[in-house]
């Protein structure tokens, strides 16, 4: 049976909140999915801190008992097309030694109960199409590939670095 867990919103102003934020960012962004480097120390040292001075971010975290083992950070955006926001789910990560008991799912439940409370019309998200067990999830709660008109194709997600 899976151990049990609890899902909140982080307060990016507690301590052991940003802690637990910087440490689960950098254990994703250390595994191949999250690219493999490591977080920099500018990074850890002021994440929390540029989070909390952005009313448009918003993370959730998931704890089993009180060691953090989950972190989705959402960012608020804007649909132009139906003048509402729309909220990006920019990282889910989940340690992996907590894979597989529904975590990121109900993080992400979370962070979509907070987008509805926004008044956002949609969530988006990025995955890399290698990453099968996290494609899955997202399809079976409803995530698809991004289209205005089928015949024009589904969105490629782009990036260029400035």
């Amino acid at each position: 049976m899976a151990a049990a867990f609890s899902v909140r919103r982080a307060d990016y102003g507690r301590a052991s909140d940003a802690a637990a934020l910087v440490m689960l960012l950098d254990a994703y962004a250390s595994d191949p999915a999250g690219g493999g480097d490591p977080l920099s120390d500018f990074v850890k040292a002021n994440l929390a801190r540029e989070l909390a001075a952005r009313p448009q971010a918003y993370s959730v975290l998931a704890f089993d008992g009180e060691q953090p083992v989950g972190l989705v950070n959402c960012i608020e955006g804007f649909s132009s097309f139906k003048c509402k926001p729309l909220v990006n789910v920019h990282d889910v990560a989940v340690l992996a030694s907590h894979r597989g008991r529904g975590i990121a799912e109900a993080m992400l439940a979370e962070a979509e109960r907070i987008a509805v409370e926004r008044g956002a019309v949609k969530m988006t998200l990025e995955v890399l199409s290698g990453n099968e067990p996290a494609v899955k999830l997202y399809r079976r709660i409803g995530y698809e590939g991004y289209q205005l008109d089928p015949a024009m194709g589904t969105a490629s997600f782009m990036q260029k670095w400035l």
